[in-house]
């Protein structure tokens, strides 16, 4: 394991981070806001993607169906362990609550894919993209379900799950495969283009938010949440994915999802619900940096 323990963090780790870092040290001089690369990959590019990837989609129903179970059960688990630890150690509701949030929502999108792409290869990206929209969906929902609980019952935020694009495409992406048919050529053509720009402008983005998050908390709990995300995540997927049945290629991308570090997106939620979004931000990018053993650790096990 120790021997290939360079290899992947100078081949696969670093180049991602070399993006999100020259976005960080150069987004103010560029005078470039993460809000416009974030909104152009929510309302093109990820959608593209998802599309280009689902519409040739090559894994069974049963597959697939096993791969949104085991996903979900490790995201489910790990949230509860959070919230589990927090009132433990006496925390308040409102602690609990966050730290449910960063342990249940993995990044899975704008940071996963990538590494799992470098590291797993092209042949992994179906399972990733799986794993991703199904990650993201029962994240979203938990995350919202929480703040509203915690502030009284109010989920009207939910209403924005289903007006996501990269959700809304998924049901006319599936028409073709289900089909047993391929997508024009000018379709696939003009979705793999903006769906090639994805990651790229996604490890951008996710670098000029990190820049933009402000003054950081290190206090314990922050250490604390993220090594839930990072640790206990692919310990619980390696434990829980085989038990539905997956193996393999497909495997190995729900394990490297489940280890992620927080999303930027619960600091959107946190902000918006006002659930401790200083402790919420300062998890998200202590997870992110430690990230970069945690992951080089997780990879090489695989």
């Amino acid at each position: 394991m120790f021997s290939q323990f360079f290899p992947i963090f100078f081949n696969v780790v670093t180049p991602v981070f070399a993006l999100i870092l020259t976005a960080y040290l150069l987004g103010n001089r560029l005078g470039i806001q993460s809000r416009s690369l974030s909104r152009t990959s929510y309302y093109l590019l990820v959608p593209a993607f998802v599309f280009n990837v689902l519409s040739q989609v090559k894994i069974d129903a049963v597959t697939a169906f096993r791969m949104i179970v085991g996903i979900g059960l490790v995201y489910m688990i790990t949230g509860l362990l959070g919230w589990g630890l927090a009132r433990g150690l006496g925390r308040s509701k409102e602690i609990a609550t966050a730290f449910l949030m960063t342990c249940v929502f993995g990044n899975v999108g704008n940071y996963g894919l990538a590494l799992t792409k470098f590291c797993l290869g092209p042949n992994a990206m179906e399972s990733a993209t799986i794993y991703m929209l199904t990650a993201n969906t029962f994240s979203f929902f938990c995350c919202v379900m929480a703040a509203g609980w915690l502030k009284g019952g109010s989920t009207g935020a939910l209403k924005d799950l289903i007006k996501t694009p990269g959700i809304t495409i998924v049901p006319l992406a599936l028409v073709f495969p289900v089909a047993g048919i391929e997508p024009p050529i000018m379709i696939q053509r003009i979705a793999g283009l903006l769906g090639d720009a994805m990651i790229p402008v996604l490890l951008l983005a996710l670098g000029l938010q990190l820049k933009e998050a402000g003054k950081l908390n290190f206090g314990t709990d922050v250490f604390l949440a993220s090594l839930i995300r990072l640790i206990a995540g692919p310990a619980i997927a390696i434990a829980i994915i085989p038990l539905v049945g997956i193996s393999g290629i497909e495997a190995s991308a729900g394990i490297l999802q489940a280890a992620m570090p927080s999303a930027v997106l619960t600091a959107i939620i946190a902000m918006e619900n006002n659930v401790a979004p200083a402790f919420v931000t300062s998890v998200i990018c202590v997870s992110t940096l430690l990230s970069l053993v945690s992951l080089t650790l997780v990879m090489s096990l695989l």
